[in-house]
């Protein structure tokens, strides 16, 4: 809709969205597993190996 500019049909957009239910369930278990892995492996970048990974994560 923005790339199209159809900003005309904004309320009736924004109206849809808002009457949609979420849904019961959360990711954020995962996406924290997720981090907890990532941002190592990022601090690390191109410092050491695997097995200088693997020791971080294990101990994070």
């Amino acid at each position: 809709m923005p790339t199209e500019r159809q900003g005309e049909r904004l309320p009736e957009w924004r109206d849809a969205v808002a009457a949609d239910p979420s849904l019961s369930w959360s990711s954020s278990a995962v996406e924290s597993d997720v981090n907890r892995i990532t941002m190592p492996k990022r601090q690390m970048f191109g410092r050491g190996g695997y097995q200088l990974l693997r020791e971080r994560v294990l101990l994070a």
